[in-house]
Parts: C-alpha cells; structure tokens; sequence
C-alpha cells in the first residue's frame, strides 16, 4: 500500500475537519516526512490493546448498569438519558484504555454499550422486584426464576428504549476511536 493510500485510511482518525491535511501542511509550509509518518504510525498501532479495551468496555457496562438500576429504582422511573450516559462511559473507556484506532474498538464499545443497557434494565426490574417483595437485592437476585426473564424484558421494553439504545451503541462506538491531532502528526512526523 503506498503512503497515499495509508494517509486517506486515516483521515477518519485525525481530528479537524481538513478535506486535505497534505495540502494545509504544505500551506503552512510544513512538510511530513512518509517515513517518520509511517514509523510514527506504526508506534501507535503497537500501542493498541484489545485485552485492556475489552476488560474497560466490560467493567464501565457494569458499573454504569448499576448506576442505571439505582437511578431507575430511587426515582421510580426509567430515565432514556441513562442509555446515553452508558454509551459515553463505555466509548469513553474503550478509548483510554484501549488506545485503538481499528474498526474493532468501535465494535467492542457499541456491543459493550448495549450490554450495559440491556443489564441495567434487567438490574432495574430486579431492584422493583426486591422492592415490592421487602427483600435485598441479591437476595432477590439468587431467587429469580431465569425463565421468565426474557418475557419481563420483553414487557418492560418500550419504543423509546429503541432510541435510547440506538444513541448509546451509536456513542459507545464513535467514542471508542483514538483521536490523533494534527499537532501529534507534525510534532512526529514533520520533515
């Protein structure tokens, strides 16, 4: 693949708005040198690290799925800004620890995203159940009847919830993307 080719891969990961960052450099007189570019981006690729996006993805869905069920049962009602809150959380996780800029981190923050939905959903009805019952939590947790489960989420699911979950697999994954300025590029890369 030819450095032409490599820059237009990455124009999606660099941030600003430049149709041509080549031909702004060049404005500014600044030149990139294609084998620092290359060498520098090379260095980022290693950086990437599926195991720690994975492991982040997964514990910000959790957390941020319990924050959602305490919300939902404190205030007895199921805020669609919680699903967004999750999506940011997860997104924003994937990409600080992961530190990818592969299609692959996206991915793991959308489906990581959802996950947390669908479980603080899922905690939610389980925290009204506890409630209505006058048992604990985990208590109530150890004793569900894992059968009726899919029906009380298909019951309890909404239209809204489909927007809901839409935005926060859409942030969970546009914000799973290391970003790279054009500041890096030059300081890095510039002949």
């Amino acid at each position: 693949m030819s450095t032409t080719e490599e820059n237009k891969d990455l124009e999606p990961i660099l941030e600003g708005n430049n149709e041509n960052p080549e031909a702004e450099q060049e404005d500014q007189g600044i030149k990139i040198d294609d084998a620092k570019f290359e060498k520098y981006m090379a260095n980022l690729k290693l950086e990437q690290n599926l195991p720690m996006a994975l492991s982040a993805g997964m514990i910000s869905a959790v957390v941020m799925a319990v924050i959602w069920a305490a919300v939902t049962v404190i205030t007895n009602y199921q805020i669609g800004y919680m699903a967004i809150a999750v999506g940011l959380a997860v997104g924003f996780a994937v990409k600080f620890m992961g530190k990818g800029f592969d299609q692959v981190f996206g991915i793991i923050g959308g489906a990581f995203a959802f996950f947390g939905c669908l479980l603080g959903n899922f905690l939610s009805i389980v925290g009204f159940i506890a409630d209505a019952e006058g048992m604990g939590y985990f208590e109530t947790y150890a004793l569900i009847d894992w059968s009726m489960i899919p029906d009380l989420m298909i019951d309890t699911f909404s239209g809204m919830d489909l927007l809901f979950y839409g935005i926060a697999i859409y942030e969970g994954y546009r914000f799973s993307f290391r970003q790279i300025t054009e500041e890096e590029v030059i300081k890095h890369a510039a002949a």
